[in-house]
């Protein structure tokens, strides 16, 4: 099903329904939390997330400079029409040789999920749209070990992000924040678990089908 927010004649999406590429990132960690976000306009800060916020500060806070023939961009806001995404580039580094290379921190250390990767990806893609070449690499650069991991803008990369991409868009067009589903290693660091209440809905849910079970029993045997 195609989204209503898209132009149906251009494959494009209108500047007016673009998300925040930050929504990639927080869909591929969990949709409800995406949901929560970015259509409920819900927010709650923990450790985690300021240690996140304060890294991505000292990120932009830093001048513009040109260090060994690179010029390093902070701060550059970035779009893709095609993807319906806009965001800000912590930093963006212009090479000598033409290459375009976006560095996206993170607190903590590289994660088993593709998250991180493809909100970086999705930041390429933008680039590539607007400067008109290809970006074919990207760095996470992680607060807790200090380095950068290099990340290649490969096609299984862009087809994910592209398809998660278009199911934030569908989810936000139909309006619906998607259940919850509570996984521990998850949701006990999630900073919006007492908004959203994983434990209480999965106990209740839980409760209010065994309750529905045997009323039916009852009403079959009477």
């Amino acid at each position: 099903m195609e989204s209503p927010f898209s132009d149906q004649e251009s494959g494009t999406y209108r500047e007016e329904d673009f998300v925040a590429i930050s929504a990639l990132q927080h869909w591929l960690f969990c949709p409800r939390q995406c949901a929560l976000i970015h259509i409920e306009q819900v927010w709650a800060e923990n450790r985690y997330t300021a240690e996140g916020r304060v890294l991505h500060e000292r990120a932009h806070e830093g001048p513009h400079e040109l260090r060994d023939g690179v010029r390093i961009t902070r701060g550059l806001a970035v779009s893709s029409s095609t993807l319906g995404i806009s965001g800000i580039c912590d930093i963006v580094e212009f090479h000598p040789n033409g290459d375009i290379v976006p560095v996206e921190y993170k607190r903590g250390k590289p994660k088993p999920h593709r998250a991180d990767e493809v909100q970086l990806c999705a930041q390429g893609i933008c680039l590539e749209e607007m400067r008109g070449r290809p970006v074919r690499q990207g760095f996470l650069y992680y607060g807790k070990n200090r380095r950068r991991t290099e990340v290649a803008f490969d096609e299984s990369l862009r087809t994910l992000t592209a398809e998660t991409a278009a199911a934030i868009h569908d989810c936000f067009a139909r309006g619906e924040t998607p259940r919850e589903t509570y996984l521990p290693k998850r949701c006990d660091r999630c900073s919006l678990i007492d908004l959203c209440q994983p434990k209480q809905f999965r106990f209740n849910r839980g409760a209010k089908a065994w309750f529905a079970k045997e009323i039916s029993k009852m009403e079959t045997s009477s």
